[in-house]
């Protein structure tokens, strides 16, 4: 039996349904305006900025104008766009780090991260919300203590989730575990399974791709933004609650996916040298033998979710164990 609930199953879902289309590279135009070299208050006009924000801008390394004999500085078109992109992040409530980490990331890591952590916050900050009500209706300090924990815990594991694991990979795992971390600690089993959990994070070897399956990655997963990576756990969810009728409706699907794995196409794609090196990092990294049991421990949201997963991937099994050659063989 494969040795982490679902490994299959997961795999399967994924590979024929519930993506959203990749968003489409966006870019900034000059509203028709033809911009050549100018002078910085050109620039305020075009960008619609202010001298000042433009100034802090440079301050800040964000923008690099080349400078003229007589000192003045001279913006190029590509400062003009860059200027805006700075001016845009900067509403969205980007830090001057993050708009630099965005600026020298061709790949949109960066802001696809940016955008995890920011749909993170907001759950916490709704669940603030609710321990702040629960003040206003008389409850005491000490009541809600373990409330406040548990938004503290979510952020700690998740936080950590993201600077474990990178890109795409990094963000679907971390939505995926911060559903089942909203619950304070309540006992001494899940807080030493909580200390595991961070050990494990905090000691995880770096997970690094080769520059084709990466490239790959980065091409496959441009644009799931945080409501699209929702939408495929949801999907994932539903799945295994009802396992019979989703094997029944998906006949086709699965079928056709099985013939894609024993093909040419696939032994020879990246996908499966992206699922290979997964397999292997989250095998020897202590993921499935440490990370997993102590998150079942930690959480019994999550024992119950991986319960249903095994169960599920057992439905599977049954009714295709050609699947579970295929996945020895790799």
């Amino acid at each position: 039996m494969v040795n982490t609930p679902g490994y299959l199953w997961a795999f399967c879902i994924a590979f024929f349904g519930h993506r959203s289309p990749a968003a489409t590279p966006w870019g900034l135009v000059y509203d028709g305006i033809e911009v050549n070299k100018m002078l910085i208050n050109e620039v305020c006009k075009i960008a619609n900025l202010t001298k000042k924000a433009i100034e802090y801008y440079m301050e800040q390394s964000l923008i690099y104008p080349a400078v003229l004999d007589n000192g003045y500085r001279d913006f190029s078109q590509s400062d003009v766009e860059r200027l805006k992109r700075i001016s845009l992040f900067r509403k969205l409530g980007l830090s001057v780090q993050d708009i630099k980490a965005v600026l020298e990331d061709e790949t949109n890591d960066s802001l696809q991260k940016i955008a995890i952590q920011k749909d993170l916050n907001m759950q916490r900050e709704q669940a603030k919300k609710v321990v702040l009500d629960k003040l206003c209706r008389g409850q005491s300090h000490s009541d809600i203590t373990a409330d406040l924990e548990a938004i503290d815990l979510n952020a700690s594991i998740t936080e950590k989730l993201l600077e474990a694991f990178p890109g795409y990979y990094g963000r679907f795992i971390c939505l995926h575990f911060a559903r089942f971390l909203n619950l304070p600690i309540t006992t001494e089993e899940e807080r030493q399974a909580y200390s595991e959990v961070v050990a494990f994070l905090d000691n995880a070897p770096s997970l690094v791709f080769p520059e084709e399956v990466q490239t790959f990655l980065d091409e496959s997963t441009n644009g799931y933004s945080p409501d699209a990576i929702n939408v495929l756990l949801e999907s994932v969810k539903r799945s295994i609650e009802n396992p019979e009728g989703f094997l029944l409706e998906n006949k086709d699907a699965l079928e056709r996916y099985i013939g894609f794995r024993q093909s040419d196409e696939y032994k020879n794609s990246p996908l499966r040298k992206t699922q290979a090196l997964l397999k292997e990092f989250n095998s020897s990294s202590g993921y499935y033998d440490s990370f997993i049991p102590a998150m079942r421990r930690l959480s019994k949201s999550y024992a119950e979710y991986s319960q249903q997963m095994e169960i599920a991937n057992e439905k599977l099994l049954s009714q295709y164990p050609e699947i579970l050659q295929m996945m020895g063989g790799e």
